[in-house]
């Protein structure tokens, strides 16, 4: 079993070794035929797939993170802290709608918290054949929970000595899980610098050669002398040949200590890019194994053959798929489909080895090849544009066939469609159909019109493999830039704010309600003479955003490559921007709402807050990240007779109506406090109130009135939480306060004064929950935290004239103000007594 870091920025030795053990385990003890770990990473709330075993990193880039809160198996299992077992696509579809359109292939999966005593660490997953029911995955829970349990507790004490260690914050280790059958042949590549002597070796080769080479810079004479003992001055003279520009012509064909037969071809030299002004001589060595025969025999097949490994890379190629794929047998072997044949990294091809590996079916496509000379514009699509592909999973490989795409008899395939792609038989993939199911579900969380783009932006751009992505919106009948993403710097510039008479595409698609589709820049300029250009390459699509019947916009898709567009990609692409257009819609009216909430709310909230000489006061608010951003948060300080009155608030809910109570609230208790009445009457007559006003919201407050002189305060408190006083020294306790129930509840309610005294230099902090409560976490804990914070702030909140108490508050609220997840609104009031000054003589 080997493993390599696919975009990891660090794999821990005893981290990764434990992730790699445990989730190779799992896929034993489950039977699966992929797995992995996800960790904790050190951005909060955000997940990492640390370990990915069984699948190709590059294929599954879309789940490497992925967000705690988000409706996925995984952050199920992970903030719940309970296993999901998931039998059948229709269980995963029933379950979770936006995974299973993703990956819309027939597996099942288990997912399992991995913690400790007090804490989870990450999820233990396992893929793996369909079951009829959850019945059936009985066995297989209970194995992976045991895992799941040993691998929690190795964790924790790791933690226990680096509290750092247990987390994940690069991309997934891409492991290759252990073989189901003994290997019948293994291939390793290696290279040789003439220069320095040094010979580097892939850790295949290291399996091919056993333990007397390892994978560390070794001389060219050991290195042939581990290949060949008997044959070494073969193997050098091979080497040198090529150094000096004169490769073998055939494979050399050499005997290894065990007297087996070996295969091994040279190539070079050739450039290196990793160092600098240096030549190497590339090669492999292929240990053919009992399998010899049978790669003879395909070799002589007059269809290309293809085996690719659960990581995708290329460990047998017959000189036809060579021919074919137009590319070496040296050039593909021992390196991933995607890097052996640059042309096939597309999303399509993409789709359709996620479906051969996560199902037991064969899956059957087209994929175009490119012309040998160059993009022929002229080409038909039966003179070879076109080769039929049919893959074949396997426990351990996958087995590829490929055909020239005219070849309609041979292949399982039907005849090409209207613009020349041939239509796909037997079981095609079905991920293209659900690009719309996938986009809708996530468009359900996106608000605003910022939210829509960036899901546009992450869900469509890497399904169609498109760099570029422009949004314009239609305002005034004039289109505004709203998105815009890979586009060199300034280029859109010159089309914001184009009239709809415009000869442009993306005016002319919102009129006509045409999309218009680009083969290549090319297409774009013999249609539109003298239009700038952002590339002299690539392929372009304008799709109109209608909604209802009205123009919203226009949404433009930029790609590297010239491409075409088949009858299937042209529909879902045209469904997707209906979509897109009702997201928008439903945006620009949801942000015409929340700015006048917006208003109201500001305006509602104080203007300035009263001041006394011998007082200094600070307020913060933060509306919540969710809804409309409006809520029922308030505080306040007024003028009560010859003192100050401290008042803050917290009216259920989130909304206008919740806003629009809290400002009739507001304004009762600022009258009462006015006319300087005792704490407990001030809550008596908010409360009957609010139950006169019948709205069905209550609410929480907390009154003090304070005498600035003396330091004398009386408090009253209606179902909120305590306020903190730092003392000067620094001390920082919880107020105890005996308080009665929430307003507009009980008529009846009677709320106890509870009298205090205020040092000078003391700083008493009045706050709403939303600043010290957590989904999951004791309301206790996170009171706790804002008294430490708090005690940490500083002891010169009471110079005077400064602005320490305003620093204070906002190194309070930093935290919360840099998240973007406040699933509630937040107040915060800070209020200090100066000492008074010495009486003069």
């Amino acid at each position: 079993m080997t493993g390599s870091a696919e975009g990891a920025e660090r794999a821990p030795g005893r981290l990764a070794a434990l992730l790699i053990d445990a989730s190779a385990e799992a896929i034993s003890a489950a039977g699966g035929h992929a797995g992995g770990v996800y960790l904790r990473s050190g951005t909060p709330g955000l997940l990492r797939l640390a370990v990915l075993e069984g699948l190709p990193g590059p294929l599954f880039r879309p789940w490497w993170r992925l967000h705690v809160d988000r409706p996925f198996p995984v952050a199920d299992a992970y903030r719940l802290g309970v296993e999901v077992a998931l039998p059948n696509a229709t269980e995963t579809m029933r379950r979770y709608p936006q995974f299973a359109a993703g990956l819309p292939f027939p597996f099942g999966s288990v997912h399992v918290p991995v913690g400790g005593r007090s804490d989870v660490f990450g999820v233990l997953t396992v893929l793996g054949p369909s079951a009829a029911d959850a019945t059936e995955l009985l066995p297989v829970r209970e194995r992976l929970a045991v895992l799941a349990g040993d691998l929690g507790t190795a964790l924790e004490k790791l933690e226990g000595q680096d509290p750092s260690a247990v987390s994940w914050d690069g991309g997934p280790l891409c492991v290759r899980p252990p073989a189901a059958r003994p290997p019948s042949g293994h291939l390793g590549r290696f290279s040789w610098e003439p220069a320095t002597g040094a010979v580097t070796a892939d850790e295949w080769l290291d399996v091919v050669l056993g333990p007397v080479a390892p994978g560390a810079a070794r001389t060219v004479e050991a290195f042939a002398r581990a290949v060949a003992p008997d044959d070494a001055e073969r193997v050098l003279a091979a080497l040198r040949e090529a150094a000096g520009g004169r490769p073998p012509a055939l494979p050399l064909y050499v005997r290894a200590a065990h007297g087996a037969h070996r295969l091994v071809e040279v190539w070079g030299p050739h450039r290196d890019t990793a160092r600098a002004g240096g030549t190497a001589v590339r090669g492999v060595v292929l240990d053919p194994g009992p399998a010899a025969v049978a790669d003879a025999a395909a070799d002589l097949l007059p269809d290309g053959v293809l085996c690719l490994d659960r990581l995708g890379t290329v460990v047998y190629a017959n000189p036809h798929a060579a021919r074919l794929l137009r590319r070496p047998r040296t050039e593909l072997l021992g390196r991933t489909l995607w890097e052996g044949v640059p042309w096939m990294n597309q999303p399509t091809l993409e789709d359709h080895l996620r479906g051969a590996l996560l199902s037991p079916d064969p899956v059957h496509f087209h994929v175009r090849r490119p012309s040998a000379h160059g993009r022929d514009r002229t080409a038909h699509p039966f003179a070879g544009d076109w080769l039929a592909l049919s893959v074949y999973p396997g426990a351990d490989l996958l087995t590829c066939t490929v055909r020239l795409g005219h070849r309609v008899a041979d292949s399982p395939s039907g005849p090409p469609d209207a613009h020349g792609a041939p239509q796909p038989g037997g079981a095609p993939s079905l991920a293209p159909l659900y690009r719309p199911i996938v986009l809708a579900i996530a468009l359900t969380e996106a608000v605003t019109a910022r939210q829509v783009s960036a899901v546009v932006m992450r869900e469509l751009l890497p399904a169609f493999g498109g760099r570029r992505l422009a949004i314009y919106l239609l305002q005034e009948r004039h289109l505004r830039l709203a998105w815009e993403t890979g586009f060199p710097k300034g280029f859109l510039t010159p089309f914001e704010g184009v009239g709809m008479d415009e000869r442009l595409p993306g005016v002319e698609t919102l009129t006509s309600g045409r999309p218009l589709f680009f083969d290549s820049m090319q297409d774009l300029a013999d249609a539109y003479p003298g239009i700038a250009l952002d590339a002299t390459e690539g392929a372009r699509a304008f799709l109109p955003l209608i909604a209802s019947g009205r123009p919203v916009g226009s949404c433009i898709l930029g790609f590297d490559r010239p491409r075409s567009f088949s009858t299937e990609e042209r529909t879902v692409l045209t469904a997707l921007a209906g979509l897109i257009a009702h997201a928008m819609e439903k945006a620009q009216r949801y942000e015409s709402e929340a700015a006048l909430a917006r208003g109201l709310q500001r305006a509602l909230l104080p203007r300035r807050l009263a001041e006394h000489p011998l007082m200094e006061t600070a307020g913060r608010y933060l509306p919540g990240t969710q809804g409309m951003e409006v809520g029922g948060d308030w505080y306040d300080v007024v003028a009560a007779g010859d003192g100050l009155a401290l008042v803050i608030g917290d009216v259920q809910g989130h909304g206008v109506q919740a806003a629009a109570t809290m400002g009739q609230l507001r304004s009762a208790v600022r009258a009462f406090a006015l006319g300087d009445r005792p704490p407990d009457e001030v809550m008596s007559s908010t409360n009957h109130l609010l139950i006169d006003l019948d709205s069905g919201l209550f609410a929480s407050c907390c009154y003090i009135r304070l005498d600035p002189a003396t330091g004398v305060a009386q408090a009253a408190v209606a179902g909120h939480p305590r306020p903190l006083l730092r003392r000067p020294d620094g001390r920082t306790h919880l107020v105890d306060l005996p308080g009665g129930v929430v307003l507009g509840v009980d008529p009846q309610a009677r709320y106890p004064v509870t009298e205090l005294r205020i040092e000078p230099g003391a700083v008493l902090a009045l706050y709403t929950d939303g600043l010290v409560e957590r989904p999951g976490v004791d309301i206790d804990e996170g009171i706790g935290a804002l008294r430490v914070a708090l005690a940490r702030a500083g002891a010169s909140a009471a110079r005077p004239g400064g602005r320490a108490l305003s620093a204070m508050a906002d190194r309070l609220t930093a935290a919360a103000r840099h998240s973007g997840d406040r699933p509630d609104d937040i107040a915060l009031l800070l209020a200090t007594r100066r000492a008074a000054p010495p009486r003069r003589r």
